[in-house]
């Protein structure tokens, strides 16, 4: 956003403040308005610039197909409510074979990693897997912070 120094309407001018220049249109300084709005412009833009990191916990077995487009979803909720999705079933099963338990256990350790990076937990979904439900102990041993939500993104 853009903020002008000078007053649209020509009413809030110091008086004296502004020269008579002859064949020149005066547009008065408002230094007032000026500070307060450029202010507010450097708070929202500090805040534009802060995401918090969660995780994401949702079902993967089972139903891959599905599962992997919800929590597509979930994550792309994340983004819309200013926060940066982390969710390692999306990521890990491209390189890590699930159906390995060695590489299941290896993905669930690099999540684990991962979730300590984060500020929050985000469950969703009324079914908790038992990689779900490792994954909030942790959480819960951690002390981290968990926030359930439905299917339908509603926080519960």
């Amino acid at each position: 956003m853009s903020i002008s120094k000078f007053n649209s309407e020509g009413c809030c001018s110091p008086v004296g403040s502004v020269k008579h220049r002859p064949n020149r249109q005066v547009r008065p300084f408002d230094p007032t308005a000026y500070g307060a709005l450029s202010v507010i412009d450097k708070e929202e833009l500090a805040l534009r610039a802060f995401r918090p990191i969660v995780y994401i916990c949702s079902p993967f077995a089972g139903d891959i197909e599905t599962n992997v487009k919800a929590a597509r979803a979930y994550s792309r909720f994340a983004v819309e409510t200013g926060y940066i999705p982390i969710a390692p079933h999306l990521l890990f099963p491209q390189f890590l074979n699930d159906a390995d338990p060695q590489e299941r256990q290896l993905g669930l350790f690099f999540g684990n990693a991962l979730m300590s990076k984060c500020s929050e937990v985000w469950v969703f979904g009324k079914r908790i897997s038992p990689g779900m439900e490792a994954e909030i102990e942790r959480a819960k041993w951690k002390n981290y912070r968990l926030r359930y939500f439905t299917e339908n993104l509603e926080e519960v």
